[in-house]
């Protein structure tokens, strides 16, 4: 492959704006959560399925490491930034074509974004949606989360269709 034939610098800022517009959407949405709901508070937006509530996350995915005695705010912190370096370069060694690949290491880098600057702001990551039906609730979560749900599963779900098509 030619270099001609990559996403290269200006397709990369193309998709990282992307990446911007998640971080923007993200950080507004968390702010406004914190204006408007106390920790721990609970407000019913589609009773039996949907809640805003605010929540305090020092952990990764599922609260994970929310235990980890500090450690985890620049650890993970840190790991998360490594990340998102690591897929832009491959985002900008893309082929043109792939769009669905850049889509998801776009989505993924936005994300990873707005929880950084929450955990290096804040010592934690700010939650606000909650999911839940019955008695089965989803962990509270937040539009960078989201994101990041997404582009991973862009990634599955093409990695496996184009898995399909070459066998």
């Amino acid at each position: 492959m030619t270099g001609s034939d990559r996403l290269g610098v200006a397709g990369l800022l193309r998709w990282l704006s992307l990446s911007t517009v998640i971080v923007l959407l993200d950080q507004i949405s968390k702010w406004y959560a914190v204006q408007h709901l106390g920790y721990g508070e609970r407000v019913t937006v589609i009773a039996g399925y949907f809640d805003w509530t605010m929540a305090h996350n020092t952990g990764v995915a599922f609260s994970m490491f929310a235990d980890g005695e500090h450690w985890q705010r620049w650890g993970l912190s840190g790991f998360a930034v490594l990340v998102g370096i690591g897929f832009a370069i491959v985002l900008a060694r893309l082929p043109r074509h792939e769009r669905f690949s850049a889509l998801a290491f776009a989505l993924v880098i936005g994300g990873a974004v707005g929880n950084i600057i929450d955990r290096v702001r804040l010592g934690y990551v700010v939650d606000f949606i909650l999911w839940y039906w019955r008695d089965h609730h989803w962990p509270a979560f937040n539009i960078a989360d989201s994101a990041i749900v997404g582009g991973a599963a862009v990634l599955i779900l093409f990695g496996w269709r184009e898995a399909r098509k070459s066998s």
